[in-house]
Formats: structure tokens, sequence, C-alpha cells
């Protein structure tokens, strides 16, 4: 499998705008509520999807997994009252958005939180979501912020640790047979190779777990008698 990273999009920016990063040179995601955009944000891409998934009868029931290193507002809001669609969000507690609102479930993690903490409140959280949820599909945030180089962000995650992640929302979904969409989320460091490098590894775990499944399942040898 080869993965390319590029900063060319169908709808570039105008010069001398003020996002970050190249990496946002595509307007999207996670802050954006019903009116308004927010956080780099114009549209909210997981909410429209789990709106037209459901619009669309490919599935009854959505669950939100949103693992960026910012609570996920806009998808919050927008989502509030749709019951069909499960919204999750661990995130860092003292970080964008200042004002905060209420996804289905939130866990927020403080300062400094490295991987064994985060990578145990997520599988409390991913299977109490999936619980409450029942979904037809998952929807995963896969945000590379949480990193410990992210100068944006107030974890402490290692590379290995936000793979760790990946494996684990795959896991949990696996198990209780949920199918998994995943969108790359936010990601801040100096160097533009560490969230691409991020990113790399979700994609590259997801198709393990796809390969996977593609794998004939082994029965025993039948008996001769």
């Amino acid at each position: 499998m080869k993965i390319f990273y590029t900063d060319h999009y169908v709808l570039p920016l105008p010069a001398g705008h003020q996002f970050p990063m190249a990496k946002y040179s595509l307007l999207r995601a996670r802050h954006a509520f019903r009116d308004h955009g927010e956080g780099y944000c114009v549209f909210n891409d997981s909410a429209i999807a789990a709106l037209s998934m459901q619009a669309e009868g490919c599935a009854r029931r959505v669950a939100i997994l949103d693992c960026d290193l910012h609570r996920g507002n806009g998808t919050a809001s927008i989502l509030a009252d749709e019951p069909t669609i499960f919204t999750f969000s661990i995130h860092a507690a003292k970080n964008f958005p200042f004002r905060k609102e209420a996804s289905d479930l939130d866990i927020e993690m403080p300062d400094g939180v490295g991987d064994a903490d985060y990578l145990d409140a997520l599988e409390q959280g991913i299977c109490h979501a999936l619980a409450a949820a029942q979904p037809d599909l998952a929807i995963y945030l896969a945000g590379a912020d949480p990193y410990v180089g992210d100068r944006l962000g107030r974890l402490s995650l290692t590379k290995e640790g936000l793979q760790a992640r990946d494996r684990k929302v795959f896991e949990l979904c696996r198990a209780a047979s949920v199918p998994v969409a995943v969108a790359m989320a936010g990601g801040y460091s100096n160097d533009i190779a560490d969230p691409v490098d991020i990113h790399f590894c979700t994609v590259e775990t997801a198709a393990s777990f796809w390969r996977a499944a593609q794998r004939p399942t082994s029965l025993p040898a039948a008996r001769q008698i």
C-alpha cells in the first residue's frame, strides 16, 4: 500500500489565509455548527455523513467516535436532538472550544495525560458508546493532535500510543460487528511529517483490519468414519 501526502486540493483557500498549516487547505469538519463555522471548520462532515447515511437507508443508527484532542462541539450541537445518532468525544479538558456543547458521552482528559491512562479511558468510553448506541455504523474521527509534540495540544500521547488507540477502536467495533468509517481530524505539529505519519498509521491499521476480515474462516477438517 502506498500513501501520498498532498496539500493541493480542488477547493484551495485564497493566498494569505490564516489557517496554521497547509494541511487545512481543505475546509471541513467537527467544530462547524448548523448556522456558522468555527475552529477552522466550515462544514461538519461527520454530522452530514451520519444524516446522509440514514437518509439513504444505509444505516439506522450511527455512533460518532470522536478521538480528536478537542471536544466535537459542532457535532454535539447539530445532533443533540437525533436519538438514533450517538456522539462520543474524548478530549483535553482545558482546550478549545471555550463554550462547551454536551455530547451524548464526553470524557475529559487532564493536561499531560499519557498513553496508558488515555487508552483505559478510551476503552471504557467506546464500550459505553457502542452499548448505548447499538449502531449499524461507526464514524471514527482519528485526530493526530493528542500527540505529545502537537503545538496546540495539552495531552502527551506517543505515536505508538496513537496507533494503539486506532487498534483499540477497530478491535472494539469489530467485536461488536460494527463497520467503521474513518475520517482524519486535527494535527498541528511544527513538522508536518508528524501528523502525516500519525494519519498514515491510522490508515495502515484500518487496512490491516480490513485484510484480516477478507480472509476465509478456517474450518476444522472433516473426520473420516
